[in-house]
């Protein structure tokens, strides 16, 4: 026998070639692995967050999915949960940002997980996105620039998003936290 049979797997019909069993089993995808990943943010956000109605004493059921590159976390069914929205959703944010640090403190790693409780955050992405459309029609129409109202980089990113569909104009954010803001221009 010589040295190139002894280290060639083909050469003895008795060893099977690693590669050979890598191409039957199912290859690992990254999109699997982020999905898996998400799916276990998920899970630990929906744990924190029934702990913490379970000491408010308050009622919902959480739900839990994949949006994107993103888990989100939704709370609904309690006559209770606007007070955990707040005003403009103020509370809303505050909880999703201790959730985030939950679930960073589990995983080590950074989340952006989005938290939605009694789908506030559903209608004023909607609302959002019919001003965006709206106002970018307007500013087509009239030639004339227009600034909105502050908003935080979640709802400005709707807006954007909104005036990107209408051509002929496009946006811009202006301003410092907290009080940056979109304005919308003739493109």
């Amino acid at each position: 026998m010589t040295d190139a049979q002894t280290t060639d797997p083909a050469a003895d019909p008795e060893v099977t070639p690693d590669v050979e069993a890598e191409e039957t089993k199912p290859a690992a995808t990254a999109d699997d692995d982020l999905e898996e990943r998400l799916v276990a943010e998920g899970e630990i956000a929906g744990d924190y967050l029934e702990e913490l109605l379970d000491l408010l004493d308050f009622d919902g059921d959480i739900d839990l999915d994949v949006e994107g590159d993103r888990a989100v976390v939704s709370i609904d069914g309690g006559s209770d949960l606007s007070k955990l929205v707040g005003r403009k959703g103020e509370v809303l944010d505050a909880l999703q940002e201790l959730t985030r640090l939950a679930v960073h403190q589990k995983t080590g790693e950074r989340s952006r997980l989005m938290l939605d409780i009694a789908r506030w955050r559903r209608r004023r992405r909607d609302e959002l996105a019919a001003l965006g459309d709206k106002v970018a029609r307007r500013v087509l129409e009239s030639g004339e620039r227009e600034e909105l109202a502050p908003m935080t980089p979640f709802e400005r990113k709707i807006v954007h998003d909104a005036v990107a569909a209408v051509d002929g104009v496009r946006s811009e954010s202006e301003g410092v936290e907290p009080s940056r803001r979109v304005v919308v221009l003739l493109g």
